[in-house]
């Protein structure tokens, strides 16, 4: 399967930009708006560091942007970003109540409408060993959320177990930036809603969003399209909500992000043992670097996981480059779905 194609990414960001431009100050706005739209077609980032250039991230490169709007892969000439222009972002993200967002600056992160993320820096604040807040902001990483319908039609069909009638246990991993979570979401939704033309039904899908990023919650309400049958439990713990869903959602699927530690794990053992499928994330560029990782190794030695999905940017984002089936590390022996 292909990447994301062009078309579709263009429609998507700019849809996307137009949903991030309100938080910023006119001349911010006034300057990536100046910016050549092949850039902002693959938009994926803003980042604004205090005392330095703007740097956006658009179709896996970095740029630094100058006044003009024009772009180039030195910081030479950039527009810097001062305090007064973080200031603003943040009055503005926060409707000048920096206050109100104490829990989400405890997590360090913020989810716009739309399912935008801010990643933000600066100096933490502890309480009894653990973060209270952050202040004293020193940058802000606006991260484009991007719902792209259609792309894990080809990828379903290899991970549905026809006798069971549902989905196949499922990791899906690769680096950061190849699309992970464009693709989980996806693939929620058509599981949810279901795909005659699979000749399968919807099932009852339960997400657990702990980072806002599949369902792009904000107040707790979807702004991604996941489905009809699905339950969002946004902003908790991953093994904590797995439990939650298990225990009050009767879900037939269980669908959570970036799992790695040994709770996570632990939960998902629970998911099993209930009878419920689950397809996860993880970060990893190969399944051997997975195997390293000691939470992750127990999760392969459980050898209960049916499919892994790799994915890379050889064709693009969001490439599949191999999809595996076993619970093993590739080796003689080990079947390898064609794609």
């Amino acid at each position: 399967m292909s990447g994301i194609t062009a078309a579709k990414a263009a429609l998507r960001t700019e849809d996307a930009w137009r949903q991030i431009v309100s938080f910023l100050s006119p001349e911010l706005k006034a300057i990536i708006s100046s910016v050549p739209q092949r850039y902002l077609s693959e938009l994926e980032e803003i980042r604004l560091r205090r005392d330095r250039p703007m740097m956006l991230g658009a179709g896996g490169t970095d740029f630094f942007v100058r006044r003009d709007g024009s772009v180039s892969h030195t910081p030479a000439g950039g527009f810097v970003i001062e305090a007064a222009d973080l200031e603003k972002v943040i009055h503005n993200i926060s409707g000048y109540s920096i206050y109100a967002l104490e829990e989400e600056l405890r997590n360090g992160y913020l989810t716009l409408p739309g399912g935008h993320r801010v990643g933000l820096t600066g100096k933490t604040v502890l309480e009894n060993g653990r973060i209270k807040t952050i202040k004293h902001l020193s940058g802000l990483n606006i991260r484009v959320c991007r719902e792209v319908k259609g792309i894990a039609g080809g990828v379903l069909g290899k991970l549905i177990d026809r006798t069971a009638g549902s989905v196949y246990h499922t990791v899906i991993f690769s680096p950061p930036r190849c699309g992970k979570t464009t693709l989980l979401r996806d693939l929620v939704r058509l599981i949810s809603d279901g795909m005659p033309g699979l000749n399968f039904p919807g099932r009852t899908v339960g997400v657990v969003d702990e980072r806002s990023e599949i369902a792009g919650c904000h107040r707790g309400v979807p702004q991604m399209d996941v489905g009809v049958r699905t339950d969002v439990l946004d902003g908790c713990p991953k093994a904590q909500g797995m439990m939650i869903l298990l225990r009050a959602m009767s879900p037939d699927v269980i669908v959570t992000d970036e799992i790695g530690k040994m709770e996570d794990i632990k939960a998902l053992e629970e998911v099993f043992n209930a009878g419920v499928r689950v397809i996860v994330t993880i970060h990893g560029s190969s399944l051997r670097e997975l195997a390293g990782r000691p939470a992750l190794k127990y999760l392969l030695q459980l050898n209960i996981i049916d499919r892994f999905v790799q994915l890379g940017r050889s064709r693009g984002v969001g490439t599949v480059e191999k999809i595996y089936t076993g619970s093993e590390l590739p080796q003689p022996g080990v079947k390898q779905c064609s794609n």
